[in-house]
């Protein structure tokens, strides 16, 4: 008999990308980064848009924090471009970095022939009791991340609720 996964707790997803948010394009990323959430056993409370913007990106990191969500993901601006100010925005919110993530994330991206991903200046880090996460924008580096991230998320998610002893 098959165990169902245990809900891991409430997740959010964060688009950074100035034309979704202007309406100018569809948001490809979103919707599956919540199906791969989802999956993985987390409740997904949606997918948010912001510009790349530094202080859209940070209200939207803090209003998550501040709201419970166990995980939230960004995706888009963690390259090297002038609008790419996620990592920048996210390193102002975290209380935490955990670097071996993000090395994880570059390394498994470009690996896996996601040279956004292994380009990419990305953070995870804890802020409060919330893990923060920035994925590179392409399909390929969100599903290589999430791939990645899923062995790895339960266990800081425990961590952080008390319910793994580190």
């Amino acid at each position: 008999m098959e165990m169902a996964n245990p809900e891991l707790g409430r997740a959010l997803v964060v688009i950074v990308d100035d034309r979704v948010n202007h309406g100018e394009v569809e948001d490809r990323t979103g919707p599956l980064v919540a199906e791969l959430l989802q999956e993985a056993g987390f409740v997904v409370d949606g997918a948010i848009t912001v510009p790349g913007e530094a202080v859209a990106i940070r209200n939207a990191l803090n209003t998550a924090v501040i709201g419970g969500v166990d995980l939230v993901i960004t995706v888009g601006g963690t390259g090297v471009s002038p609008r790419d100010v996620t990592a920048d925005a996210t390193a102002g919110v975290l209380d935490r970095p955990i670097p071996g993530i993000a090395e994880a994330l570059r390394a498994s991206g470009l690996a896996a022939g996601a040279v956004d991903a292994g380009l990419s200046r990305g953070l995870v880090g804890i802020s409060g009791s919330t893990l923060v996460v920035n994925l590179a924008s392409s399909r390929s580096a969100v599903r290589d991340g999430m791939a990645t991230l899923s062995p790895l998320v339960a266990h800081v998610i425990g961590e952080l609720s008390g319910l793994e002893a580190g």
